[in-house]
């Protein structure tokens, strides 16, 4: 049985185009229309329980396209009426200024700067977003982030000694590079339609791992942790154990799983030199647990291995089903998990899964108590069943909570407009992810997405999130509140801001929320709607609560979704008007994107801030910024040629 699944410590101009080049376009698209404003004056003021009541009245079908990799500040931290790059004086802005040395061994500094369509800023390579050197960049003293190292930790971390070379001095200052929307104007579209929160954090100092476990958990592993002492990470194990930190893939379809019916796993994971380190089982609880609802003691019972799947839960699941309410449909649809639309005929390798899969963004295959559960494991499919789930209308009736993840590939055979051939080949993923994704496929495939939902019969009982999974190791000038501290002392928790939009056609329009939250806000979105007892709540979670409190004085170790302050649940979103009827909902046209800026990208068409009719605030202001004479957007993929 691999005591707890222990084995797992074993492994390891505005538009920037002519219109010529833009395709032989003849004019710009017409700029976007904003209507949909209910007056101040008519907006009604509800309790925090009569907007509750009207969200539960009319939502019931909540849908999460969950991108990753990129902070607040990278991709709007120009946006109009949010707290951005430059809402305040650059002396009053937190890592405005920045070290940085020189490749001749000489200090120099470096402010944020645009990039945009004459960089093809839509590709970008990879920065460093692991645990330590974010906790680097992000330069805590005394308990508070000062956000001033982003450039020089990541330069450090390619060159660590002597001078930098070229290649770390361009990484590092690709840290501090910004887009607009003449580069992702798709999502500077629907902030700009519907509600963009600002004070979103990444819930762990981390990579895109604990984003997903921490996006249906509240959490990465403090209970765990707290139950289990022995399978905390520590400074010279820091890549695993508890809570999680790193990009390990889960012990399910790893080697070291030896059930007779493996799960999903990128075939490449673990093949070549240097196979994918594997985490431990993870057996806190997560939203698919309270989801179930009464049923859970029934669908825990197909467990394959409850002993060690079930034991810090059983008190959860005694609970969970007392509680009462029926059971809420889930799924984690995710690109390649199975069999995809663009996919030859006979499998692409000898297991049958994609190579278009991401194993470690799974958050879901974690948990022995899903992964290792035929019932739970049957909510994991793939991104073309989404899409044909909403077209075919076979949603679940009552509703329910959907994740949505791209990965390595796309399944609509798009390319990147940049025309270098390492780019064409590197580029095609399509859930954000710097290296491998190129930015304006991936809000193409939120796009469609959102225009499946809007045409779809689920529209008019939809609350839409879009967020990311982590900041990417890109600055970002918002210091994250500190909420838990690590085995080590390190904090873990928050990390530096991501976007977050929620889109509904109860939601509000042309708005910029500054109430605070992190990926729990998401959880705690669910809990709300649903009427789930929060996982904070639960008794297994409030015993390893308790021993935080008692062992390391920390009061917030648990999940996030309760009794931790200052963690929103975005029901702030939502009109007030548009909810009790006053106004009328939005309709799905509202909310779709033309075919014609979906199929072709943004480079090709010359679709930006103009024809969005948004000016951001640097161009309102005339701040005129320029890259870095030596900068190049990647530095890896098309290395500089002295």
């Amino acid at each position: 049985m691999f005591i707890r699944r222990l084995a797992g410590f074993l492994g390891a101009t505005a538009l920037g185009l002519s219109l010529a080049r833009a395709g032989g376009i003849d004019a710009a698209p017409t700029p976007d229309v904003r209507p949909y404003v209910v007056p101040a004056a008519t907006e009604p003021r509800l309790t925090a329980a009569q907007r509750l009541a009207l969200v539960r009245r009319h939502i019931r079908y909540v849908f999460v396209l969950y991108q990753e990799n990129r902070s607040f500040d990278s991709y709007f931290g120009t946006y109009p009426g949010a707290d951005g790059i430059y809402s305040h004086p650059a002396a009053a802005t937190p890592g405005f200024v920045q070290p940085i040395l020189n490749t001749d061994g000489t200090m120099g500094s470096i402010s944020p700067f645009r990039i945009g369509p004459a960089q093809f800023a839509a590709d970008t390579d990879d920065v460093d977003h692991s645990h330590d050197i974010l906790f680097r960049k992000m330069d805590t003293e005394a308990g508070r982030a000062l956000m001033d190292h982003f450039a020089l930790a990541e330069e450090r971390k390619w060159s660590p000694h002597g001078n930098p070379s070229l290649m770390a001095k361009q990484f590092g200052e690709l840290t501090m590079a910004y887009e607009d929307c003449d580069t992702v104007p798709i999502l500077w579209r629907y902030a700009d339609r519907f509600t963009l929160f600002d004070h979103i954090f990444q819930e762990i100092v981390g990579p895109s791992t604990p984003g997903n476990l921490s996006i249906i958990a509240a959490q990465t592993g403090v209970t765990q942790w707290m139950l289990h002492p022995a399978e905390a990470w520590w400074d010279a194990n820091r890549d695993r154990g508890e809570p999680v930190a790193s990009d390990r893939d889960p012990f399910w379809g790893s080697p070291l799983d030896k059930g007779a019916d493996p799960i999903a796993v990128n075939p490449h994971d673990f093949s070549g030199p240097h196979p994918y380190p594997v985490q431990i089982n993870q057996t806190y609880a997560s939203l698919p647990l309270t989801l179930a609802g009464r049923s859970l003691p029934a669908v825990v019972r197909e467990d394959r291995d409850p002993a060690t799947d079930l034991a810090d839960v059983r008190q959860d699941v005694a609970a969970i089903g007392r509680g009462g309410h029926m059971a809420v449909a889930w799924r984690w649809f995710e690109e390649g998990f199975d069999h995809e639309p663009t996919d030859p005929v006979d499998p692409t390798d000898a297991t049958g899964q994609h190579a278009s899969y991401i194993t470690h963004h799974n958050g879901p295959q974690y948990f022995g108590y899903i992964a290792n559960n035929p019932a739970m494991r049957a909510k994991l499919k793939g991104l073309g069943d989404f899409f044909t789930a909403l077209k075919a209308g076979t949603l679940p009736a009552a509703g329910g909570v959907f994740y949505v993840k791209g990965g390595f590939d796309n399944i609509f055979g798009m390319k990147p407009a940049d025309p270098a051939a390492a780019v064409a080949r590197r580029f095609l993923g399509d859930d954000d992810h710097p290296g491998y994704s190129d930015a304006q496929i991936s809000e193409a495939m939120l796009a469609r997405a959102i225009n499946a939902i809007a045409t779809s019969r689920y529209w008019k009982h939809a609350a839409i999130i879009i967020t990311w999974d982590d900041s990417e190791g890109d600055y970002d000038h918002v210091p994250p509140p500190a909420l838990q501290y690590g085995p080590n002392g390190d904090r873990i928790s928050d990390g530096p801001r991501v976007p977050l939009l929620l889109i509904s056609p109860y939601a509000r329009v042309h708005a910029v929320a500054h109430a605070v939250g992190n990926h729990a806000s998401v959880v705690k979105f669910v809990d709300a709607v649903f009427g789930l007892t929060p996982l904070a709540k639960l008794p297994d979670e409030l015993e390893g609560r308790k021993i935080g409190r008692l062992r390391f004085h920390q009061a917030g170790l648990g999940p996030e979704d309760a009794l931790t302050p200052d963690v929103t649940n975005l029901l702030s979103a939502f009109d007030a008007a548009r909810l009790d009827g006053r106004a009328a909902p939005l309709p799905p046209s509202y909310a779709e994107v033309p075919a014609t800026l979906v199929d072709r990208l943004p480079q090709q068409t010359g679709y930006g801030c103009k024809a969005v009719g948004i000016v951001p605030v640097d161009v309102q202001r005339g701040i005129h910024t320029t890259p870095p004479a030596d900068f190049n957007p990647r530095p890896k993929t098309e290395p500089t040629r002295g």
